[in-house]
């Protein structure tokens, strides 16, 4: 297939910088892109490569620097319009050659399961259970009981979802993913010893959440553990029992969250963030890479450190911590002149 630049540019929403009818086949980085090529620029970092690559259009915002004799597609997302680009290329690619359900799969006689509905080998759907049309249970996935899962939802290979869950319309778990394990709950009595807390609330995950390869969310202690519509999780995240993460969230991996904290919508956390237990986080909150948080923050903003300061102080103390060495030898020097001073 290919496609001229003017439909490219109808379908994505932009503005044609060059010849509209030149033909696109294929998509590619800036770096190994050829002139049959579309590719794209959204990180500032990979600007200078718009200098050398040879693609034959590129995708930028109207901020980007326009060589002549070049194409370019204008527009104010140009990954999501390279991502247009690509599926309309190469199409939506399916998670699994198996339609229907697979004779290998394991289906309670009191699970129901709607219409358009992929169980692929051995999947597990226990009693109660409810799968939402046009749905695809994984190989080796596991649906508990009584466990609800709406509509267009992936549930990738060995994802579990334990007794009593939740899940929305369009709800991506990727493999490995655990919902609804129990939350780490113990009371120790006189003799030292660890007395399990059951844990018989659930999880909710509402539309359009995604959650990442081997990341685990614990089920609530009495009530719910929730996780709003719209919010991605990536690989390797920890949510702990009783959280309430808000919409449109981005977690990034090896994050943590304990339990019964809450935050905003659209808050987003770097890669190993710690967050402790009953706080709460406001909304648009942006925390850095491997941040700290140990008490609520009630105030929008950006945050790095541990504990977390605001990201200007952080910098700034950061660039203090680069001259540590200098500053201890000006102290050693000044000490030094005291020291021969005669103050007597």
């Amino acid at each position: 297939m290919s496609y001229p630049l003017w439909k490219l540019a109808e379908i994505t929403g932009s503005k044609v910088q060059g010849d509209p009818e030149y033909l696109i086949t294929s998509v590619a980085d800036l770096e190994s892109a050829t002139a049959s090529d579309a590719s794209f620029l959204s990180n500032p970092l990979y600007a200078p490569l718009l200098k050398k690559t040879e693609a034959g259009v590129v995708c930028i915002n109207s901020d980007a620097q326009q060589l002549a004799g070049k194409n370019y597609l204008i527009c104010e997302n140009p990954s999501l319009a390279f991502q247009k680009i690509a599926e309309l290329l190469y199409g939506q690619r399916k998670p699994t050659g198996f339609t229907g359900i697979h004779p290998s799969a394991v289906i309670h006689e009191q699970a129901k399961i709607g219409p358009n509905v992929t169980i692929c080998p051995y999947a597990v759907v226990d009693a109660g259970a409810e799968i939402g049309a046009g749905t695809m249970v994984g190989p080796f996935a596991y649906v508990g009981s009584l466990v609800h899962v709406g509509e267009s939802c992936i549930l990738h290979a060995h994802s579990v979802i334990r007794e009593y869950c939740w899940l929305g319309n369009r709800v991506i778990l990727q493999p490995g993913a655990v919902i609804g394990s129990c939350g780490f709950g113990y009371s120790t009595n006189e003799k030292g010893e660890h007395i399990k807390l059951n844990q018989i609330g659930n999880v909710v995950l509402e539309d359009d959440v995604e959650i990442g390869a081997n990341t685990t969310i614990d089920r609530a202690r009495f009530k719910t553990t929730r996780v709003a519509k719209g919010t991605k999780i990536d690989n390797l995240v920890q949510i702990a029992h009783n959280v309430e993460l808000g919409e449109h969230n981005i977690l990034a991996a090896q994050t943590g969250v304990a339990g019964s904290s809450k935050t905003g919508r659209n808050v987003i956390m770097g890669g190993q963030v710690g967050i402790v237990g009953h706080v709460e986080i406001a909304p648009f909150t942006l925390l850095a890479t491997r941040s700290g948080v140990s008490k609520s923050l009630p105030k929008s903003g950006k945050y790095a450190g541990g504990p977390v300061v605001s990201l200007t102080d952080h910098n700034k103390m950061q660039v203090h911590f680069r001259k540590i060495d200098e500053y201890a030898k000006r102290i050693e020097a000044l000490e030094a002149i005291i020291a021969n001073l005669n103050l007597k």
